[in-house]
């Protein structure tokens, strides 16, 4: 099948379309409907009645926004009118919901005159927190947006405008740095002159260049001053006439030091690329074929070329995607009553320090694994990178707030944080954690220093403060790795094979020579096996807490701090725990990577422990000990040992949080059976700490809920060990060594208060 042919079935299949309605209050009962409509609905209305903001209160206004076209410019097709555009619109809402949680109605409207349409638009300000014009043919566009602009009290936006010419211009502000320019100083030459080029060059003009260095040219040439005295010009082209003869493409490109094309494909050659200043920027927009192909742009001349298109399978894609959803959120969230020009300069700024930014491993995967880092072929973060949402948007938000657009004042720390949990509930939970850290640092050793991960999440650590990293391994090779990843940090090093460490190796003599190891092996193992050596650092008091893992299997790393660290004084048995993110629930597993087969004694003592964890996120813990037995309703060893340790804990004056067990996972999962069934359990609610009865049963369990339930899984965690110490998987990415280094400095926080 062809694209287009997949394109069709994917269209058509049940239901049609893309989008639909849902409701997000419970309709189950009478008492449900008679609320959501005759006759609660009512008291709603009259408030509204008496005070119009209050809808945002009441309804879904204050997350809709309006997409309208009439299909008079539909991007690659043209005119083909309102009923034909339908398609793209709710692609538009797709977009919108996929990237910053808005709700859209597309809205086609059948009128091609402009006055028509300002109307129709105009009309349905109660409905919508905010209008996105689409596909609507210059020059009529330019007018119904400002007129739109003039009559709506929220905010109106025509995408096909400032898009391009925001997300361009995060672009600009980088390529300028990395070729060495200045703003103020550049020539720009466009190819086109429609809405989006004539919108690109009056925000260049805000982002600090010249007018007088921008040279537009459209079908007919140089827009010049001849030109527009001779009526050639329409009101949005005549500013930028220049005072030049008349030309073509090729003499305006002529030392520039910037092109843009937003324009058709094919009308630049590599000589007039070779004409440009040095170092030039090309910019060649139009879509599906750029002006100038990214390989013969590249190949015209031996210095750097800085070259962006709107194409996916090209380095730097300029794609609108970066900036509605975002823009639009913010304004929401303000209430703006405009999308001003401070706001589009807010959004670029943000989006362009934002590509300066350490990239994620999972936007690296998204995209083929290809290294991303800052420079020439990187200047603008990818659509899928999920920080955009809260780097971006609260960017948006304070502009609105600074320039008197907001309605409402937010807290952009709290709002930030807001942004993230809308990403998933494992952010929202890490945000618990990660608050905490920030409250008071502690020394994390990073046991596989010189890996390039580690030292990434070294960075984001420091830049964050969340902790204090101490990378251990061989100085120039970490320094020569931070250079190479564009990091601008000064890392802390623990050199194992430079200075002296034989107090280190005196300490793991003395924990080990009963054990078979002699003072010689103790030595070369504190300078060869760098868990060994972070193991006696944190031993040592020289750090607070340690993760490994990260290039080891699980029990070779674990092995060292279990040897060298030990257990709690108050514990026998360490655990390995996954935190898993649902919706709308978490639950912590228990144990998943360490006894293999747990006694009674085991299972009690794990579940404290991940009691503890839970607590550590906020979490009140309802502990269920699991198995196939339902309180009884089986009789064999295997399910004694969860009954019984069930009764230890019952028995145990310091647990102070509901437990109970032998049960099946549904039975503690879900409340009906709780309640209906069983209701002398001691479960106040569905349980969130579950305590498999072996590693088997635990490896299995948290992998099929995550795999098939959807869940997100943060760990494992190890639990009750004497200091922090965390195991990694095996290809962890950055933001998981982040998050196990944020729980090991709480730990370390609440062993340091233990102590006092």
């Amino acid at each position: 099948m062809t694209l287009e042919d997949d394109a069709r079935e994917y269209h058509r299949r049940a239901p049609p379309g893309k989008v639909e309605i849902s409701t997000t209050k419970p309709t189950n009962t009478q008492r449900d409907l008679s609320l959501a409509y005759s006759p609660g609905v009512a008291a709603p209305c009259r408030d509204i009645d008496a005070d119009p903001e209050q809808a945002y209160e009441y309804t879904a206004k204050g997350n809709l926004v309006g997409v309208v076209s009439n299909g008079s410019a539909v991007l690659g097709l043209g005119d083909i009118g309102a009923q034909a555009s339908k398609p793209v619109m709710e692609g538009k809402g797709v977009l919108f919901k996929r990237f910053a949680d808005i709700d859209v109605f597309d809205v086609e409207l059948d009128l091609e005159d402009p006055d028509a349409f300002t109307e129709a638009v105009a009309a349905m300000e109660p409905t919508f927190g905010g209008v996105n014009l689409e596909d609507i043919k210059a020059p009529e566009c330019f007018a119904i947006e400002s007129e739109l602009s003039e009559q709506m009290d929220v905010p109106v936006f025509h995408d096909d405008q400032h898009g391009t010419a925001i997300i361009s211009g995060a672009a600009l502000r980088n390529a300028v740095d990395i070729a060495g320019k200045e703003l103020s100083e550049l020539e720009v030459t466009f190819a086109g002159a429609g809405a989006a080029a004539t919108a690109t060059a009056r925000f260049y003009v805000s982002l600090g260049i010249p007018r007088e260095n921008i040279t537009m040219c459209d079908i007919n040439g140089v827009l010049s001053e001849a030109r527009a005295e001779a009526g050639d010009l329409n009101e949005f082209t005549e500013p930028f006439a220049r005072g030049v003869d008349d030309g073509e493409l090729e003499d305006a490109i002529e030392d520039a030091d910037v092109f843009v094309g937003l324009s058709v494909g094919g009308i630049v050659s590599q000589e007039m690329v070779r004409s440009m200043a040095d170092d030039p920027i090309i910019f060649a927009m139009a879509n599906p074929d750029p002006e100038i192909s990214y390989e013969d742009a590249k190949s015209a001349r031996e210095d750097t070329v800085i070259m962006a298109t709107g194409r996916s399978d090209y380095p730097n894609q300029v794609n609108n995607v970066l900036g509605f959803p975002f823009i639009f959120r913010g304004a929401l969230d303000v209430r703006a009553t405009e999308i001003n020009e401070e706001m589009k300069v807010a959004a670029a700024d943000a989006l362009a320090d934002l590509a300066r930014q350490d990239v994620p491993d999972a936007v690296v995967k998204a995209y083929g694994d290809e290294p991303l880092q800052f420079g020439p072929d990187y200047l603008i973060p990818k659509p899928l990178d999920q920080r955009v949402l809260y780097e971006v948007t609260p960017a948006v938000a304070e502009a609105a707030m600074d320039s008197g657009a907001a309605r409402k004042e937010i807290d952009l720390g709290e709002y930030r944080e807001e942004l993230e949990a809308r990403l998933g509930k494992s952010r929202e939970m890490m945000r618990v954690v990660l608050n905490k850290a920030k409250s008071e640092p502690k020394r994390v050793a990073l046991a596989e220093g010189e890996d390039a991960k580690m030292i990434r999440a070294a960075n984001q650590l420091v830049e964050d403060d969340i902790a204090e990293p101490i990378l251990i391994g061989r100085t120039k090779q970490i320094l020569r790795k931070a250079e190479e990843l564009g990091l601008d940090f000064d890392p802390v090093i623990a050199n194992p094979h430079e200075g002296e460490w034989n107090h280190y190796v005196e300490h793991l003599y003395e924990r080990r020579q009963r054990k078979g190891l002699t003072r010689t092996e103790a030595g070369e193992l504190i300078r060869q096996d760098s868990n060994y050596f972070a193991s006696v650092m944190v031993g040592m008091d020289d750090a607070d807490a340690m993760l490994t893992g990260l290039t080891h299997h699980y029990p070779s790393a674990l092995r060292p701090p279990l040897q060298v660290i030990g257990t709690a004084e108050d514990a026998d048995y360490a655990a390995g725990v996954y935190m898993l993110t649902f919706k709308n629930r978490v639950i912590f597993c228990a144990d998943a990577t360490v006894n293999l087969d747990p006694n009674e004694d085991v299972l009690a003592e794990v579940t404290k422990h991940t009691a503890n964890l839970a607590r550590s996120f906020n979490v009140e813990p309802r502990a269920a000990l699991l198995s196939y037995s339902d309180f009884g309703s089986v009789d064999n060893e295997g399910v004694r040992k969860p009954r019984n340790a069930v009764k230890r804990l019952h028995d145990d004056p310091e647990v102070d949080f509901p437990v109970d067990g032998e049960m099946q996972a549904d039975t503690a999962l879900v409340e009906e059976m709780l309640n209906d069934t069983y209701d002398f359990a001691d479960l106040d609610g569905p349980a969130n700490v579950l305590v498999f009865p072996n590693l088997e049963a635990g490896n299995i369990g948290y992998k099929l809920l995550q795999r098939l339930g959807g869940a997100e899984a943060i760990g494992p965690m190890l639990v009750g060990m004497d200091k922090p110490v965390h195991v990694l998987q095996r290809g962890d990415e950055v933001k998981d060594i982040v998050n196990l280094a944020s729980v090991a400095v709480v730990d370390a926080q609440e062993d340091s208060e233990g102590e006092l």
